[in-house]
C-alpha cells in the first residue's frame, strides 16, 4: 500500500467502529463515537506535528519544554456528515481554524456538487486537515482537495473514518501528494456507491435525518 495511505489499527479505534456501525446505535451515542474516534484519529495524524523548546518555570525550577511550532492548523469539513469529526480535532488542538467545504452527491451521477466554500486565510502556511467520515467513490474527497489547492493549501492531510478501495485508489491516484487516514478499509462500495459492510449514511445517522 502506498506509503502516504494509513489505516488505523489501533484497538480503541476499532472497538468503536463496530459500535458505530450497529444500526442499533442511536443518533447522540453515534454522534459521540464520531467525535471519539476522529479524536483517536488525529492523535495519530497529529504525531509529525513541529515542535521548539521555550522555557518553562514549574513549582520546582525553570526548564526548557517543547512547545507546538511551525504551520498552523486549519481544520476543513466536508460538509455535512464531516462536521461530525471537527469537535475531536479541536479537543486536541483548540486553536486550530475551521473552514468548511459543501459538497453534496447527486444520486444519479454520484457526481459531488459544490455549494459552498469558505476556507481560513493564509492557507499556504497552514497544515489543512480535510474531514469526511466516508471516502466511497473519491470524488467528494478529490474535489475538496481541488479547492483546498485552488485556495493556496499545499500540505494537506485527510481524514476519514471508513474507505472503500475504489474510493481510496481514485483520492491517492488524482492526489498523491497528501497523506489520508482511514480508520478502516471496508469491502466494497455496492450499486448505489455505499461502502459494504459500512455504517449507513453517515449524515443522516449524526444529525437524525433520513
Amino acid at each position: 500500500m502506498d506509503k502516504n495511505i494509513m489505516i488505523m489499527d489501533h484497538p480503541l479505534i476499532k472497538h468503536k467502529l463496530s459500535l458505530l456501525r450497529n444500526k442499533n446505535t442511536g443518533t447522540g451515542e453515534f454522534r459521540s463515537l464520531v467525535e471519539e474516534i476522529s479524536m483517536l484519529m488525529a492523535y495519530e495524524s497529529l504525531r509529525d506535528l513541529p515542535i521548539e523548546y521555550e522555557e518553562i518555570e514549574t513549582p520546582i525550577e525553570k526548564c526548557s519544554c517543547p512547545v507546538i511550532s511551525g504551520k498552523k492548523l486549519a481544520v476543513v469539513p466536508i460538509l455535512r456528515a464531516g462536521l461530525g469529526m471537527v469537535n475531536g480535532i479541536l479537543h486536541l488542538v483548540p486553536t486550530a481554524k475551521v473552514g468548511h467545504i459543501g459538497l453534496c452527491r447527486n444520486e444519479e451521477t454520484h457526481e459531488p456538487e459544490e455549494y459552498y466554500c469558505k476556507l481560513p486565510g493564509n492557507l499556504e502556511q497552514r497544515e489543512v486537515i480535510l474531514l469526511d467520515p466516508m471516502l466511497a467513490t473519491g470524488g467528494s474527497a478529490v474535489a475538496a482537495v481541488d479547492l483546498v489547492k485552488k485556495h493556496g493549501g499545499k500540505d494537506i492531510k485527510f481524514m476519514c473514518i471508513l474507505a472503500a478501495p475504489y474510493g481510496l485508489e481514485i483520492l491517492s491516484k488524482a492526489h498523491p501528494d497528501i497523506e489520508i487516514y482511514c480508520g478502516n478499509l471496508d469491502r466494497c462500495l455496492n450499486e448505489d456507491a455505499y461502502i459494504c459492510p459500512g455504517l449507513g449514511d453517515a449524515g443522516d445517522r449524526i444529525f437524525g435525518t433520513k
